[in-house]
């Protein structure tokens, strides 16, 4: 270069993806209530997450201690756990606007 400086090649940022949403259900076995509340929980994601969230599904009844270990005091219970701070839903997850608004995957 003529002048002795070197130049830095310019780096562009892509735009930030949207964040993955990472969730957890606490069911106890196969009970109707439970059963429904995957069965929401799916529908939920697939329709307003995009294909951006990681589900994982806990079984109380197959391990009681992460109950007390997580605070969990009903079931069907869906936890937001990213991104923080975590957001707790508790029942079937029957009312969509309700799930959405409540994880604040949705403004009020």
């Amino acid at each position: 270069m003529p002048d002795g400086k070197q130049k830095r090649p310019v780096t562009r940022r892509a735009a930030p993806a949207a964040a993955t949403v990472k969730l957890r259900l606490y069911v106890a076995g196969q009970t109707p209530r439970s059963v429904a509340a995957i069965a929401n929980l799916e529908g939920i994601c697939r329709q307003h997450l995009d294909g951006r969230y990681e589900v994982e599904v806990v079984d109380l009844l197959k391990n009681p201690k992460l109950a007390r270990d997580h605070q969990i005091l009903a079931v069907p219970t869906l936890v937001r756990q990213i991104p923080a701070p975590a957001r707790k839903i508790i029942g079937d997850l029957s009312n969509v606007e309700r799930v959405l608004v409540g994880l604040e995957l949705r403004p009020v």
